[in-house]
C-alpha cells in the first residue's frame, strides 16, 4: 500500500494505492494520526488504487470518520463497485459521504 498525502487550504486529501488489510491498516491509522490535526477541516480519501479493503480497513475509515464528525467532515471518492457494496451491506453507505 501507498498513501499519498496533499494539504490544501483545511482539506487533506489522502490517496491510497492497493490494499487496505490487517497488514496495511496500522499503517495507515499511524499516517492519519499524525495527519489528521485540529487544522484539518475536511478530509477526503481518493479510493480510485484501492484494490481491496478489508474489516480493518473499515475499522480505520470508521475510527478517523469519528474525528472529523467532531471538526469537520469526511468524504470517499472514486470507490469502485466491490467496496461500495461492502459499504452497502454493512450500513455504512448510510452513514459515510460518498461520492
Amino acid at each position: 500500500m501507498q498513501i499519498t498525502k496533499n494539504l490544501f487550504e483545511g482539506t487533506l486529501t489522502v490517496q491510497i494505492d492497493g490494499r487496505i488489510d490487517t497488514t496495511t491498516a496500522p499503517t495507515l491509522e499511524g499516517e492519519l494520526k499524525h495527519s489528521v490535526t485540529n487544522e484539518i477541516k475536511v478530509l477526503v480519501f481518493d479510493f480510485e488504487r484501492v484494490e481491496y479493503m478489508s474489516s480493518a480497513g473499515i475499522r480505520v475509515i470508521m475510527a478517523v470518520d469519528k474525528v472529523m464528525g467532531r471538526q469537520g467532515e469526511m468524504k470517499l471518492i472514486h470507490v469502485n463497485e466491490e467496496i461500495m457494496e461492502m459499504f452497502e451491506i454493512t450500513g455504512l453507505a448510510d452513514f459515510l459521504m460518498i461520492e
